[in-house]
């Protein structure tokens, strides 16, 4: 009962905190690297608050998170955003090609 109050805490102050960095551009002008912080701050912030509820959680999140198979599993979805963002990159240079000589005409 008491962990699971506090994981609502947590929750709710995690919800009730800003991201500025995911809203600061839109996703067209954001730069690769911006994209692939955006987990890492949410998970930044969730540790922060977490931790102010309940140190003892918070450290077995710490060790989960740092344990091998985890970060092996993170270092893959990074490595598969970053191609994802590089397609998706090429995609939008090849749809304003498009736009600028099929639909404008320059």
């Amino acid at each position: 009962m008491l962990q699971s109050r506090a994981l609502v805490i947590a929750l709710i102050l995690l919800l009730s905190t800003t991201l500025p960095e995911a809203q600061s551009k839109s996703i067209f002008e954001k730069d690769r690297r911006e994209l692939l912080a955006i987990p890492e701050t949410i998970a930044s912030y969730f540790y922060e608050a977490v931790n102010k509820v309940s140190p003892k959680v918070s450290q077995f999140l710490l060790d989960t998170v740092q344990s091998p198979t985890v970060i092996a599993a993170r270092q893959r979805i990074a490595k598969e955003a970053t191609k994802i963002s590089i397609m998706f990159e090429q995609l939008i240079e090849k749809i304003k090609n498009v736009w600028y000589t099929r639909v404008l005409g320059y």
